[in-house]
């Protein structure tokens, strides 16, 4: 049996006004779980909107601060009386959540306070362990029941979060169409496939206006879509293709870079480090007009386009992809991607990139 599952979404300044419209019918007794600052962000927004409704708090609990299974079993007798789960934050809060949901038969509900990954629209959780490495993959089909986007929230958040969001989503539509390429989709492959440009073309149009106003704390049209591209396009083409489309040798390349000490110095969030592994994917791929079009871009709100940005070397390389084809991200894919292949990807951007203005 085939099932997939679409989440609804409300988004707004005031989405959180339709938390008991659309909650009410899951039962009475809700637990909040989240990240500290996320809670501090949302808790009286959400508490606001459902007093004097059918709907009532049992507390909010923080998540512990990582996706792991520790985590998941601090929390389950915590919320043993809950109905449904509400998940406020980032990635791992909301995967924690999830995770939680998924193994107690809950219903849940997604209150994303940043955007930077497409967690709170997806079946999907990442687990790590409890030292940060990664742990595991949380398959399941069950999808939040919706997606509450509250968007001054994310507004006010750090704004770094959105610029490497940004740089995360558009990997969504260049792995997608390229590792699917050659084969005959399922129905709901086909579907995702369709539906993955959404995952680059408005960021590409609208993502240095809405950076603009995300640091200037404006909610705008243009960081409204913005954030729905991130946060729900996304995830639907997570939800709706199999893992092998659903990432690629952008990714792979991600990887690569986690094994430098420099990047985790220095700091480089995810999708920043996936934006250079997306021009370099389209360079190793011989997609050069795309290429230049998401470089213009890139250098625009300042993702990395050159090693150098990423604080490495081409004496790193050999390291990177060795790490980069350890994984299953190129396992499904129209061609053999090698060490060679991907250093002179690397290569080709890192010193095209230097030379065009």
């Amino acid at each position: 049996m085939e099932r997939t599952l679409i989440p609804g979404y409300t988004i707004g300044t005031d989405a959180y006004d339709d938390i008991v419209n659309i909650c009410a019918q899951y039962g009475k007794k809700t637990a909040i779980i989240g990240g500290k600052q996320a809670l501090a962000a949302a808790r009286d927004k959400i508490l606001r909107a459902i007093d004097g409704s059918s709907i009532e708090s049992l507390g909010c609990f923080w998540y512990g601060g990582e996706c792991s299974y520790e985590n998941v079993d601090m929390l389950e007798p915590q919320v043993r009386e809950a109905d449904m789960l509400f998940a406020v934050g980032g990635g791992k809060a909301i995967d924690t959540c999830k995770v939680l949901a998924h193994r107690t038969g809950r219903p849940f509900f997604t209150f994303p306070t940043i955007a930077s990954t497409c967690a709170s629209c997806t079946s999907l959780g990442i687990v790590y362990n409890p030292d940060g490495s990664l742990r595991d993959y949380s398959f399941s089909k069950v999808p939040p029941s919706h997606i509450f986007i509250d968007t001054q929230i994310i507004a006010d958040a750090p704004d770094r979060y959105l610029w490497a969001g940004m740089g995360d989503t558009m990997a969504k539509c260049y792995e997608c169409t390229i590792s699917s390429r050659g084969d005959t989709p399922s129905h709901s492959d086909a579907m995702g496939i369709a539906l993955s440009p959404m995952c680059s073309a408005p960021i590409l149009r609208w993502g240095e206006k809405a950076l603009a106003d995300c640091r200037a704390g404006r909610v705008t049209y243009e960081l409204s879509e913005v954030i729905l591209s991130i946060i729900v396009s996304t995830g639907l083409v997570s939800n709706f293709v199999q893992v092998d489309y659903t990432t690629g040798m952008a990714h792979a390349i991600y990887n690569g870079f986690t094994v430098l000490p420099s990047t985790e110095a220095n700091h480089h969030l995810h999708g920043e480090v996936v934006s250079f592994g997306i021009l370099a994917m389209l360079t190793a791929d011989g997609q050069f007009d795309e290429r230049d079009k998401v470089l213009r871009f890139s250098r625009s709100i300042g993702l990395p386009t050159r090693l150098a940005d990423i604080h490495a070397s081409p004496a790193d390389l050999p390291a990177v992809a060795e790490k980069a084809l350890a994984g299953i991200d190129v396992r499904k894919y129209p061609y053999e991607v090698t060490k060679d292949m991907i250093i002179s990807g690397i290569m080709e951007l890192d010193e095209y990139s230097g030379r065009i203005k």
